[in-house]
């Protein structure tokens, strides 16, 4: 349990570090993003963010337990 946590809190601050470079990547505001914008109001939902960074992490963990 503690090697799990150890390694969580790693990938956590590598995606800290990494968020501003994927931002400039255009990676947050793909096509299928969903934004709403009222006044003083705005909601995202990164749908599609979502579903790219989930079959990336899917193929890399498949790589890796192969």
């Amino acid at each position: 349990m503690g090697r799990f946590l150890v390694i969580l809190g790693l990938v956590l601050v590598a995606v800290g570090l990494l968020l501003p470079l994927l931002g400039k990547l255009g990676l947050g505001r793909l096509p299928g993003d969903i934004v709403i914008e009222r006044d003083g109001f705005r909601l995202y939902i990164p749908l599609m963010t979502s579903l790219l960074v989930s079959l990336v992490l899917t193929l890399i963990l498949w790589l890796i337990n192969r």
